[in-house]
């Protein structure tokens, strides 16, 4: 899993690399004290995409938190992509922050939606606006919706439709941040209140009823 998670997440090694390049020119060219704001932008980047473990809480019913960030909003509403009555937990996602994402349950990619209409499904990939429905063994529907902020760093889906995913599993990254709304089964037992802040995969934001 470290193979293909490194610690550092492979979205911020071009800025990196463009970054150690950049403090390289200018140490052979003007000399070391003019590479030094170079050298500390590629150290800010090495923080910015770095995608340290997390402990999964032992709940299976549990519904944990997609990303790190901030509990926005708390709602009753109408689930836009299952047409259900649902419950929607909003995160903004910290710039400072772990940018993975992570999915909330366990269970099977039912579906996933990209924004951008008239593209085929490798080439909306990339696109700057997407949503995952994962369903539950248990039959629970649960939909991550992920809306970018940085327009220069799309996110990124790792996962597939029909495959299966565990809970607190790496599902995509969205570089510099972004905003996610979770949508969970009406009878769902919210965990947290607008103003929470919490933390990717192990922070419960919910817990599904039966």
């Amino acid at each position: 899993m470290a193979g293909e998670y490194p610690y550092i997440a492979r979205q911020g090694w071009p800025l990196i690399l463009a970054a150690v390049a950049l403090a390289l020119v200018l140490h052979f060219a003007l000399g070391g004290a003019w590479s030094v704001p170079a050298w500390l932008l590629a150290g800010l980047f090495l923080y910015l995409f770095r995608d340290p473990e997390r402990r999964i809480p032992p709940a299976p019913l549990a519904v944990v938190s997609p990303a790190d960030g901030e509990v926005t909003a708390v709602t009753d509403c109408r689930d836009p992509y299952l047409a259900r009555e649902a419950r929607r937990v909003d995160l903004r996602m910290s710039p400072w922050g772990v940018y993975t994402t992570r999915s909330p349950v366990e269970g099977k990619i039912m579906e996933i939606w990209f924004q951008e209409a008239g593209q085929t499904r490798e080439e909306a990939r990339n696109s700057a606006h997407y949503a995952i429905w994962v369903q539950t063994d248990e039959g629970d529907d649960v939909v991550l919706e992920v809306q970018v902020l940085a327009r220069r760093l799309r996110p990124r889906c790792y996962v597939h439709i029909g495959e299966r995913i565990g809970q607190g599993q790496r599902c995509g990254i969205m570089g510099f941040g972004g905003r996610l709304s979770l949508y969970v089964p009406a009878g769902s037992r919210i965990e947290v209140a607008a103003g929470a802040q919490v933390r990717a995969g192990s922070d419960v934001l919910a817990t599904l009823v039966h």
